[in-house]
């Protein structure tokens, strides 16, 4: 009867993000950030496993992911789970699953010192998607 799809992750971005435009002019961004997850084995000795998890994020948000985000910086990414479906150049099907951000919070600033992310001072930056934006068509997607 009910549902949820509610995505939390704390990472480090892997590369600088990719900012796009659709067709319709809205922007899109796209980046990944690394998870990481830390535990000792049976025998005592430290593990450590890496996720990696693909973000993208439009309109108001992807601009500002765009312009504050860099490799390397810590974020705190809130959204949901979509995956799509594609034929890639060869003509196979492709399929993907990624976070679609409806929050970010910028927890390390970037290279660079301060006034450097929003705010100036603050280590720690939110900054919600705005929802009183039209929906976004999967055909709009440019990649």
């Amino acid at each position: 009867m009910y549902s949820l799809n509610k995505v939390m992750l704390i990472g480090n971005l892997t590369r600088d993000p990719e900012v796009r435009n659709t067709n319709s002019g809205q922007t899109v961004t796209s980046f990944s950030i690394a998870t990481n997850l830390n535990w000792t084995d049976q025998n005592g000795q430290q593990q450590s496993k890496a996720e990696f998890h693909n973000v993208i994020a439009w309109r108001k948000l992807g601009e500002i992911c765009g312009q504050y985000l860099s490799k390397g910086i810590k974020v705190y990414i809130e959204g949901r789970l979509q995956t799509r479906d594609w034929t890639a150049q060869d003509g196979s099907k492709r399929k993907t699953t990624e976070v679609v951000a409806e929050n970010m919070i910028i927890l390390s600033p970037k290279a660079g010192g301060q006034g450097s992310v929003p705010g100036g001072n603050n280590d720690e930056i939110i900054i919600p998607e705005s929802e009183d934006e039209d929906e976004i068509k999967i055909e709009d997607i440019p990649f």
